[in-house]
């Protein structure tokens, strides 16, 4: 059972999530952030899991300690629910366009929790979101869940280049968490992820 259940309460949000890795694709999605919703949305389908997300924040504020914080539970949950990773894939890419947008994603889901991503958006950003909150919410979700992640983006559009970008990672992490019966061990030469 790759699943996890996380509640996490600051002075800035309070997130309740759960993620079942071996889902359908179905999510319930509740942060107080529109466009996140549909990102996140499109995360889950795309890569398969089910994923409940119920999270409140300073929005008051700005978007930043809601997001940064979803990123950081759902790196942790992603963490538990592949456990000592034993017999996934561990590698894994995909690409996906949109339009006029393209991302290429690159996984290790290694233990080793880190993040390039080059390309970028408008100074608006996608959604109303400031995009370097986009890059800061993998690299919470990447840290956090011991993946490195290479992460290129192209376009015009910055509502397609972030869907494309949530698209990519999550079928790239279906694929690399993926069990391989051929594999009855950890996937590392030092037997430990």
């Amino acid at each position: 059972m790759r699943r996890s259940e996380i509640h996490r309460a600051t002075r800035e949000t309070d997130i309740s999530l759960s993620l079942d890795l071996d889902g359908t694709g179905t999510g319930t999605i509740e942060t107080g952030i529109p466009f996140f919703d549909h990102m996140l949305t499109s995360f889950v389908r795309h890569g398969r899991m089910d994923l409940t997300v119920r999270a409140t924040g300073d929005l008051e504020v700005d978007a930043h300690h809601t997001i940064e914080d979803i990123g950081i539970v759902l790196g942790a949950a992603l963490a538990e629910a592949v456990g000592d990773g034993r017999g996934i894939t561990r590698f894994a890419d995909a690409t996906v366009p949109m339009d006029e947008a393209l991302a290429r994603v690159a996984l290790d889901v290694g233990g080793r929790g880190y993040l390039v991503f080059e390309g970028g958006f408008s100074p608006a950003g996608p959604g109303g979101i400031p995009g370097d909150l986009i890059e800061h919410f993998f690299t919470s979700l990447c840290t956090r869940a011991g993946i490195t992640a290479h992460i290129t983006v192209t376009g015009r559009n910055d509502h397609h280049i972030c869907e494309a970008a949530f698209k990519a990672f999550s079928r790239a992490l279906r694929a690399a968490v993926a069990v391989d019966p051929s594999i009855d061990d950890v996937p590392s030469t030092k037997g430990t992820l």
